[in-house]
């Protein structure tokens, strides 16, 4: 039986990292040696020396709760060498203290065991990420005009959000500058195709981003581990890494988040973001730190005004800056649409082929796409790329190379 399990909270684990380290200490996780039990080489490198194991992953639901006590007592038989430390998290302290009490027979709070190491260290020891983002805060009074301008001519229709969304932008700067309001959040709802998910592209593209947009589709977040997948398994499980808002975030140049399809979610994620909305701040579950203060999330949702008072949470709708719904564009804004989507097609297009389709491409595409038979923005996007194919096809064919005749001929001639 070995001597003691340290347990540890998880937002100290880059401090009791610090305090291993140096101190000589090697760590590493149970999981490694749990892959395959018959290397036992794995066991026998580890008879010198001094190790921290974390064995986390005994409790992290990756093995059956009866499964635990018999691959405790039959792992830990297999380490000889005395100068090796346990450690775990300690949400599962109730559980291992029972299943692996035949194992230790100590359970302990780690800051019982070092307290004086944990008094020399300062704390917190949360590693802050520290990217710069381009964010509204930032700008000047004059850029924040010419941002928003930018922003009104790329967004099509919503004329009351763009007025509505000018105010709010305004003071969020305000209060934001003397700390009184970390993020804006806005929810948008309505239903598919109506452009909410227009609206985090076009701030994106207004503020100038030059990466990808901060997005995280909450589809796929309705089952019971939906909070490791997007912010992190723990330290000691399998699998252990960032998840993937942090991911998102640290990948885009602009202080903009759009979280898609938000009431897919459960009471987990809402919880986070509850907290992230009041600290403007996102810690994973491996103790790093992104600051958003300055941010913009974006929370859309294909519910119904009626449907959003029982999907979302009492305490986060009163979170949210702003609660808006978005109806379908007029056939005006929708051949607006059409015309920016085409310019930006036809900038892209030239500068690839080398090409020089001109303004009168636009007037073409304004008039051959029947706006009014679509309501859904994304089949108009779907016509518009069916239709700029046929085009180029009948009016812009590809240049023949020149025959080996041609090229003998020039060659003769140069000579």
């Amino acid at each position: 039986m070995k001597e003691e399990l340290l347990f540890y909270c998880q937002t100290e684990f880059e401090l009791i990292k610090t305090l291993f380290h140096s101190s000589k200490y090697e760590m590493t996780s149970l999981s490694y040696f749990l892959d395959d039990l018959k290397d036992l080489s794995k066991f026998d490198s580890y008879k010198n020396g001094k190790y921290v194991i974390d064995i986390s992953t005994l409790g992290g639901g990756y093995y059956n709760v009866g499964a635990i006590q018999p691959i405790g007592e039959n792992v830990f038989r297999l380490f000889s060498n005395e100068d090796i430390i346990y450690i775990c998290d300690n949400k599962h302290y109730d559980l291992l203290k029972y299943e692996l009490r035949y194992c230790f027979e100590h359970f302990i709070d780690i800051k019982e065991k070092y307290n004086q190491w944990f008094d020399k260290l300062s704390e917190p020891c949360i590693i802050t990420i520290d990217k710069q983002h381009k964010k509204i805060t930032d700008l000047t009074s004059e850029e924040f005009e010419k941002f928003f301008a930018a922003f009104r001519e790329s967004l099509y229709g919503h004329e009351k959000f763009k007025d509505d969304f000018y105010d709010i932008a305004k003071s969020f700067r305000l209060f934001n500058k003397i700390g009184e309001h970390k993020v804006l959040s806005l929810f948008l709802l309505g239903e598919s195709g109506v452009g909410k998910t227009e609206v985090a592209r076009a701030l994106y593209k207004s503020l100038g981003g030059d990466d990808n947009l901060a997005k995280v589709n909450f589809g796929n977040y309705s089952n019971e581990f939906s909070l490791s997948s997007l912010i992190g398994s723990a330290r000691g499980y399998i699998g252990s890494e960032d998840g993937e808002i942090f991911m998102r975030v640290r990948n885009t140049d602009v202080g903009v988040i759009l979280i898609d399809e938000f009431e897919k979610s459960n009471a987990t994620l809402f919880n986070f973001f509850l907290d992230v909305l009041e600290s403007g701040k996102m810690v994973s579950s491996q103790a790093l730190e992104i600051d958003i203060n300055g941010f913009i999330i974006i929370f859309t949702s294909n519910i119904s005004k009626n449907e959003f008072p029982n999907k979302i949470s009492p305490e986060l709708r009163s979170r949210f800056d702003y609660k808006g719904h978005f109806t379908r564009l007029s056939n005006q804004d929708k051949k607006k649409y059409v015309e920016h989507r085409i310019r930006s097609i036809i900038k892209k297009y030239n500068k690839h082929y080398n090409e020089k389709l001109g303004n009168d491409v636009v007037d073409f595409f304004t008039k051959v796409i029947p706006v009014d038979k679509y309501e859904n923005m994304r089949d108009i996007n779907k016509c518009i790329k069916m239709e700029f194919v046929k085009y180029i096809e009948n009016n812009n064919p590809p240049k023949k190379s020149p025959s080996i005749l041609s090229y003998i001929q020039k060659t003769l001639v140069s000579r």
